[in-house]
C-alpha cells in the first residue's frame, strides 16, 4: 500500500514506546538462532487473509522439507515493523527473514542504511528473476540511493497488488442506482446517493486511503512519465501540475458535495473496510488486499472494477520478503522463500484471494479470484501499475495523512496542500 496495508501514524513519543516495546518482547528470542535448526519469522498478514493462509503453509512445507528445523513465526503489526526495523535490524535480535513495505522510503531507505541481504546471487540462482513480471520486481531491486527499479536484489515479492473500486451490488440495487461504467456516471451515481441521504465513499483521513483516493485522481491526468519523475526522480515533480491540481481540488470538491465525510478525518483504514462490510457504504476504493476478507465477510452482492476513466492506478508487486544483514540462518530464509513461490503456495494464494506471481492460471477455480486476476494481467499488460503515494522520499506518508486531513476537514485549501506537498517532497529528494 502501502501498502496493504498501511499504515501508520504515531507520535515520535509513541514510536519510541513501540520500538522499546518490540525489542523487549522479543528480547532473547533470538537464542535459539544460528544453529541451523530455527528460522524466525516475521510478517504482519492476517492469519484469515490470503497471504496469511498461503504463508501458514509455506510453514508446513517447509518444516515437512526441513527435518529438525522449526519456525518461530512472530506476529508484528505493520506500525510496530514500519516504526521501528532500523533499530530492530541494526541490533543482534533481527528474524532471519520478514516483510516489509516496498518503495524507496521503506526499503530503499533500509537498503542504503545496509541494513539488507543483497539477494541478487540468490535471485539469479533460484529463478527468481525470471518467476516475477519485470513490472513487479521493480521494487526489488534499488541503487546506491536506495531509489527502485534497477541495482541490487533486496527484496523478493511473491504477490501482486493493485487498488480497484468495490461496490456494494444490494445497494444500488435498494436506491435504484445504476452501477456506473464511466467516470462521469460514478460522479453521477454518488450525486444520487448524497441526495438520498447516503455517504457514497467509504474512506478514512487517519490512514493511507484518503490520499489514495487523492492519488488515484492525479493519475486519471498523468501518464507513465508523470509516474517516473515522481517515483523514480526521472524528472522534476511540481505539485501544480495539472495532474495534482486537479486531483487536490476535485478531492475538496467531493467533500463539498458529501461524496466523503469530514468524519472519516480520524477514521483508520480498517473502520472505513468494516462500514463497507456492514453495508453502510455503496462504494470504497482501495486495494487487493482487502479481497479474500471482503469474500468472506461481506454478505451481500458485490463487485469490482478498475478505476474509470484511467490507465493507471496504483499498484505494485506485493511487500517484500527481505533477509536482515544480521540474519542468522540466511540460508533457511532464501529456502523459505523459495517456498512461497513455488506452484503450490501460488496457487492457494490466487484461490484465497491473492494475486500470485507464479501460479498456473487454469489452477484458479474461484471466479471473484479470476476476475482479480484478470484486471492485473490487465493493468501490467498495459503498464498501468503506478505505485503509491506515500513512496517517493522517507517521512512523506506521514506528511499525506496530516495534508489530507486538512483537506479533508475544509481546514487547508488546495493551493497550500500542494505547497506543503512540495516542501516536503523537495527536502527529501536524494541528490544525484
Amino acid at each position: 500500500m502501502l501498502t496493504a496495508r498501511r499504515r501508520r501514524a504515531a507520535t515520535a513519543a509513541a514510536v519510541v514506546v513501540a520500538g522499546s516495546l518490540l525489542l523487549a518482547s522479543c528480547g532473547g528470542s533470538g537464542s535459539g538462532s544460528g544453529d541451523g535448526k530455527t528460522l524466525r519469522l516475521w510478517h504482519y498478514e492476517g492469519p484469515d487473509s490470503a497471504m496469511g493462509v498461503a504463508w501458514n503453509e509455506a510453514i508446513r512445507v517447509f518444516e515437512a522439507q526441513h527435518p529438525g528445523v522449526k519456525v518461530k513465526f512472530e506476529e508484528k503489526g505493520f506500525e510496530q515493523i514500519q516504526k521501528t526495523a532500523p533499530m530492530v535490524l541494526n541490533s543482534s535480535d533481527a528474524p532471519d527473514v520478514m516483510e516489509y513495505n516496498k518503495g524507496n522510503a521503506t526499503a530503499g531507505l533500509l537498503s542504503k542504511q545496509g541494513l539488507l541481504t543483497d539477494l541478487t546471487a540468490e535471485a539469479a540462482k533460484r529463478g527468481w528473476d525470471k518467476k516475477i513480471p519485470a513490472g513487479v520486481r521493480t521494487t526489488s531491486m534499488y541503487d546506491t540511493n536506495g531509489v527502485m527499479g534497477s541495482g541490487t536484489w533486496y527484496g523478493v515479492p511473491d504477490y501482486g497488488e493493485y487498488t480497484m473500486v468495490f461496490y456494494n451490488k444490494d445497494l444500488f440495487k435498494k436506491y435504484g442506482i445504476a452501477e456506473p461504467k464511466t467516470f462521469d456516471q460514478l460522479t453521477a451515481a454518488m450525486d444520487q446517493f448524497v441526495a438520498k441521504g447516503v455517504t457514497p465513499l467509504a474512506d478514512s483521513g487517519a490512514e493511507y486511503m484518503a490520499q489514495q483516493y487523492l492519488y488515484q485522481l492525479a493519475l486519471s491526468k498523468a501518464d507513465r512519465a508523470w509516474v517516473d519523475s515522481y517515483e523514480l526522480y526521472k524528472g522534476r515533480t511540481d505539485f501544480h501540475d495539472a495532474a495534482w491540481t486537479y486531483a487536490a481540488t476535485t478531492f475538496a470538491d467531493w467533500v463539498k458535495k458529501g461524496y466523503l465525510a469530514r468524519t472519516a478525518t480520524s477514521a483508520k483504514a480498517e473502520d472505513a473496510g468494516v462500514s463497507w462490510i456492514q453495508g453502510k457504504a455503496p462504494i470504497l476504493f482501495s486495494g487487493s488486499w482487502w479481497y479474500g476478507r471482503f469474500q468472506t465477510e461481506a454478505k451481500f452482492d458485490w463487485d469490482t472494477t478498475l478505476w474509470p476513466g484511467s490507465n493507471l492506478t496504483l499498484g505494485s508487486g506485493g511487500n517484500l520478503w527481505v533477509v536482515p544483514k544480521g540474519a542468522k540462518n540466511k540460508q533457511l530464509a532464501y529456502d523459505f522463500i523459495d517456498i512461497t513461490l513455488s506452484k503450490e503456495i501460488q496457487n492457494l494464494l490466487g484461490n484465497k484471494g491473492g494475486i500470485p506471481v507464479a501460479a498456473a492460471p487454469n489452477t484458479i477455480t474461484d471466479p471473484k479470484s479470476k476476475a482479480l486476476i484478470a484486471n492485473f494481467n490487465t493493468l501490467t499488460t498495459r503498464d498501468g501499475l503506478a505505485f503509491y503515494p506515500d513512496w517517493p522520499v522517507p517521512g512523506f506518508y506521514d506528511t499525506l495523512v496530516s495534508e489530507t486531513q486538512r483537506l479533508l476537514t475544509g481546514s487547508e485549501k488546495p493551493d497550500a496542500y500542494l505547497d506543503h506537498l512540495q516542501k516536503a517532497y523537495d527536502q527529501g529528494v536524494p541528490k544525484r
